[in-house]
Parts: structure tokens; sequence; C-alpha cells
């Protein structure tokens, strides 16, 4: 089917849609309703929003992929300043009464939003990615093994520094990002024990801007960066585009997350400097999950992405550390052992 540009729901047609949007985000669509009048995949963005070139534009990428596939109406929501668990639901209600499934709420802070409007539509399939709280026969709860790619950038960071001191900035002080930070200072100590691992959270709240404020993202990294680290992994979100800015500018290196950063268009004035990206796969499986529906087999319950499955992984863009042969085999055996469970990544 024709590709159809995406478009700011102003007419007509969804006036609807847009009315009940405007008080909690904006909201473009792509594509057409099939044959029987159905919409399809539908996903609302957590804070960032898209163009974070990172764990947003990852669930963006899953939405492209199942328009382009399967031919249908897509929507994806953006998120405002200060909004409430009530707002969110409002968001999710909105795209559920207006027959889009499924319905996606991108990050744990939709947790309580996705429980709501799940009660309200059920035969509409929910989705909420970073959660696992939600037991509903129509949510399927999207979760990874972050602390398994991060102890993969842990030994990429052990193998890699020259001054033996590393740094961890962590968007919001909570238990997701704790599993990052774990899993980082875990593969840097089986790694080489004399490196000391530097870790910093922006902010104890997600409404303090942790992980939405590139400026508090380059701040931190410098002054790790001052203490004489060579390489700083970022798992903040849209600060960590500070992170690698800061990175950059002193010519060490910085490790990306969620999406390859390297291949990000954004940052491509400072990919020489990203050595790699502990990536987790949103984009699969937010398009599984539209599969799903698809295929009339909706997903539900605890659906998991590791290593295993593949869909947490290291990205290879960055030729040096591609082709470094010493590094790639470090990691290698480690990511065998993890798989294997000789490796037991800690998540806390």
């Amino acid at each position: 089917m024709r590709r159809i540009s995406r478009i700011t729901v102003a007419g007509a047609a969804t006036a609807s849609l847009a009315l009940a949007l405007s008080a909690c985000g904006s909201t473009s669509t792509s594509g057409s309703s099939d044959s029987k009048g159905n919409k399809g995949l539908a996903i609302a963005y957590d804070v960032g929003g898209k163009g974070d070139q990172s764990f947003n534009d990852a669930a963006y990428a899953g939405l492209e992929r199942a328009q382009k596939e399967f031919g249908y109406e897509t929507a994806d929501v953006e998120p405002t300043e200060g909004e409430t668990d009530a707002d969110k639901e409002q968001r999710l209600v909105s795209l559920a009464k207006q027959g889009y499934n499924p319905v996606i709420g991108v990050g744990y802070a939709y947790a309580a939003a996705v429980k709501g409007a799940a009660e309200k539509f059920p035969k509409t399939t929910f989705g909420i990615v970073d959660d696992a709280t939600i037991n509903s026969k129509n949510v399927a709860d999207l979760v990874f093994s972050e602390e398994q790619a991060s102890y993969l950038a842990g030994v990429a960071a052990a193998k890699s520094t020259k001054s033996n001191v590393v740094g961890f900035v962590g968007g919001v002080d909570i238990p997701l990002i704790h599993k990052f930070q774990a899993g980082f200072a875990q593969g840097v100590k089986d790694t080489n024990p004399k490196v000391k691992v530097l870790s910093q959270y922006l902010t104890q709240t997600a409404e303090e801007g942790g992980f939405s404020s590139p400026d508090k993202g380059k701040t931190a990294a410098e002054g790790q960066i001052e203490k004489k680290a060579d390489v700083v992994y970022a798992a903040a979100g849209l600060s960590g585009q500070g992170v690698i800015e800061a990175a950059a500018a002193k010519k060490v290196w910085a490790i990306g997350v969620d999406s390859d950063q390297y291949k990000q268009e954004a940052l491509a004035k400072y990919k020489d400097f990203i050595l790699t990206s502990a990536m987790k796969d949103v984009a699969k499986a937010v398009y599984n999950l539209a599969k799903s529906v698809e295929d009339g087999k909706p997903e539900t319950g605890i659906v998991r992405g590791d290593l295993k499955t593949g869909e947490v992984s290291l990205s290879d863009s960055n030729p040096k550390f591609a082709d470094d042969a010493e590094l790639q085999e470090a990691i290698k055996t480690a990511k065998e052992k993890i798989i294997s469970g000789e490796i037991k990544v800690k998540s806390s």
C-alpha cells in the first residue's frame, strides 16, 4: 500500500480524536483503515517524546514497520509537561475509542493509565513497555533484560579504558535504571577489577527532567570526565545526548542506550566517539505486539526480551569497535556465559 505522509490531526475527519487529545498531547496519524474500517497500532510516547534518538524513537520505528507491512492507519501521541495519570489514561482511552488496536504506552509511567484503559476496553489489546506489574487478560507487559546488555557494555568499557576509570549516568534513580547500572558495574568488575566505576543519577523523579534534559546529562558527564573517566555509559533517554556531546568534546568514549546511537542522524557529528550502544529492541517488541493482534492471537502477560531472544544486544556499527578482535572475543565469551547461565547478571 502506498505510504501516506504523517500529518497533524486537524481536519474534520479526525476532529473527535484531536479534541480528546488536545489537553494531553499532540498526535500524528499515518495510513488508512483497512477494508473492514479497522485502525491499527497506536503508541503514546514517554517523557522526552519523539526525537530522543533513543527509547521513544525505537518505539516509533516499530510503528513504522507495522504501518508499512499491514497498510493500516497508525497514530503516535506526544506527552505534555506535568501530565497526570488521568491525562495518560484519557489519551489511551481516546485512542481505543477511535478503534486503534493495539494501543501501547511507551514507558513504565503508563502503568496506571494502561490498567485503567484496559479495564474500560476489554476487547482492545494494550501494551506497556518497561513495566511488568499489570496482570490483565488484554495487556502485554513488554519488558527486557537490560542488565544483560549493560553487562556487555561494562565488558566493552573495561576493555577500552586507558585511565581505569569509567562512568555511568542514569536518568532517574528508579529500579528500572538500577538494572542498567548493576549490569554495567558487574561487567566492568568481572572484566577488570582495577577499573573504578563512577555512577550518578540526574534526578530522583522523571518529572524533574532526568530523561529529558541533555544539559543535565552533559554536566554530569563533564564531571565524570574531569575525574578521569574515559568511557561514559548513559541510560538517560534524551538526556543521554548531552552525555554523548560531552564525551565527544573531550575525545573520550560514550556508550549509547536503547537504539544504535552511532546511526542516529541527530548524533552524526559525535558518532566517532560513540563506542557502542546497549540496545533493547523496543521496535521489535512494538511490531510483534501489532503483528499478534493482526494475526488474531494477541500477546498478553509478560513478554520478555533478552540476550537469548536477541532483543537486547550491543551494536557494532562503529568500525573501531567491530574490528577490535580482542574486545569482540571478550564480549562473545561473556554473552555465551550469560545465555548458558554461567554468569548471572545482577539487576540491582
